[in-house]
């Protein structure tokens, strides 16, 4: 989560949505520079296990991740 004030507005997110859904990690949202799925493959996480949820179907089937 972020949250604080810029300026006078509040500044209110989530930065990093994940979920477990049969097994598999499923990534909603990943406001990160690194890229949460790399982080889950270099602690050994296979990347079949890894869904890119923010992706549509379509998208997912054409990365080296789960669909």
């Amino acid at each position: 989560m972020r949250q604080g004030w810029r300026g006078n507005k509040r500044d209110f997110g989530c930065i990093l949505h994940l979920e477990i859904k049969r097994g598999k990690i499923w990534i909603q949202h990943d406001g990160t520079e690194e890229g949460i799925a790399n982080r889950l493959v270099e602690m050994g996480v296979p990347k079949q296990d890894i869904i890119l949820a923010f992706h549509e179907p379509l998208v997912r089937s054409s990365t080296e991740f789960g669909t």
